[in-house]
């Protein structure tokens, strides 16, 4: 029997007869992994001038981290753990009875039990829980930081933020800071997002090889999530995946319908992986058994050049007004239907920068640089407008010094590229 090798310190198994498929810890550096991010996060707390910060957001903690418990169930119910970060200490307030899971974790220097401001938790007296919450808080941050605060916070009750701004504490918003420290990923990093996307793209060819008119489209998409789990994974993010004419337009998720012969079934991965690194590629395939018809692989070409031009067009230095000047012009039958982004950030999920089509960007884009070591996300979805199917494709790649290096590898679908 093979050893199991249990790595306490970033909460996963290496599997040694997987090391080919989803390599997990072997080759990468979790302890640089989590220095690296820690240090990215104070470099930017003093960058915007932020002297405490209180994180709720499970992806945000883990990335600041490491720490990673119940993710989903605690970004609904938040804030029922956190982390308090200076720059000297960091404090994670762990849930009831979890306080054992961050044994190991050199970037926390102590963990604490939460104590939930949420009105499930207190129900009438929430507005009292509230303003207790807020003061033991403030005179913490007072006794690590000293009196002057000036406090980033997220995704947290909106009289938490009042009871502190009416005690004198300057409540700004973390989001901006903590982006801008996930957007640069260091070498460390790009290991665990392959090695996500090698496990991903493992469970993406099971699911393709379970395609067969009458299987229902959950039926198709829990295998996905069935292959995420088993090799280690988190969770699937989203339920998009879609068949026949629901998949125009996009964004229908899966559902009980059943996959008819020769349809189209697009999907996007979504997934949060390997070390909680986002893998994040979309395909389309064919159900067969006959060969696509002609209309279908015109969509599907039409969107592997999308893609394939937007690739090839991205530079570190250049900033997203260019790439959107730059970038390919859909045509006019297909307009209606885009995708909402060109383009996006990827990390432990989707984030900055967002890169917004030539005829969004004066409505809703916004400046910056495209730099080395940043991973994109490119999109394309074409459907024409009350057209009967669409194709959806994305990559997910890194930038490099000199262009980009593609970090997908799982194929395009060669019968509909002919």
């Amino acid at each position: 029997m093979a050893l199991i090798e249990w790595h306490s310190d970033d909460q996963s198994m290496c599997w040694p007869e997987l090391v080919d498929l989803a390599p997990e810890s072997v080759g990468i550096d979790l302890k640089a992994v989590r220095r690296y991010r820690l240090g990215r996060v104070r470099e930017q707390m003093e960058r915007y001038d932020v002297n405490a910060m209180i994180l709720s957001d499970a992806v945000n903690i883990r990335y600041a981290t490491g720490a990673r418990n119940m993710q989903v169930f605690s970004s609904r119910n938040a804030p029922s753990r956190y982390l308090l970060l200076t720059q000297d200490r960091s404090i994670l307030f762990e849930f009831t009875g979890c306080l054992h899971l961050a044994d190991g974790l050199e970037t926390i220097d102590e963990v604490r039990p939460s104590e939930t401001a949420s009105f499930v938790a207190a129900g009438p007296n929430i507005k009292e829980r509230e303003i207790e919450w807020a003061r033991k808080m403030i005179a913490l941050m007072k006794e690590l930081v000293g009196p002057e605060l000036r406090v980033g916070i997220e995704r947290m009750n909106a009289g938490v933020a009042i009871e502190m701004a009416k005690n004198g504490v300057q409540v700004v918003d973390a989001q901006e800071p903590v982006e801008m420290a996930r957007c640069i990923k260091s070498d460390e990093e790009i290991k665990c997002m392959i090695a996500s996307l090698q496990a991903t793209e493992q469970a993406t060819g099971k699911m393709r090889g379970a395609i067969r008119p009458g299987i229902t489209e959950n039926q198709l998409w829990s295998i996905l999530h069935q292959e995420i789990i088993a090799l280690n994974g988190d969770y699937v993010e989203t339920r998009l995946l879609s068949s026949g004419a629901r998949t125009n337009p996009w964004f229908q998720e899966s559902a009980n319908k059943v996959i008819g012969k020769n349809e189209l079934i697009g999907f996007d991965t979504d997934v949060v992986g390997c070390h909680g690194y986002y893998s994040d590629f979309s395909r389309t395939f064919h159900a067969g058994p006959d060969a696509p018809t002609e209309e279908q692989r015109t969509l599907y070409m039409i969107a592997y050049e999308q893609i394939q031009h937007n690739i090839g067009i991205i530079k570190p230095g250049m900033t997203f007004r260019e790439y959107a000047d730059k970038a390919w012009d859909i045509p006019e039958k297909y307009h209606a239907n885009r995708y909402y982004l060109s383009a996006h950030g990827v990390g432990m999920s989707g984030e900055y920068p967002y890169l917004y089509h030539r005829a969004d960007f004066p409505d809703a884009g916004y400046d910056g640089v495209i730099e080395p070591n940043m991973t994109l996300c490119v999109e394309s979805y074409i459907g024409e407008n009350g057209g009967h199917e669409g194709v959806k494709l994305e990559e997910q790649l890194l930038v490099t010094e000199h262009g980009t290096k593609l970090l997908t590898h799982y194929p395009f679908e060669e019968e509909l590229l002919r």
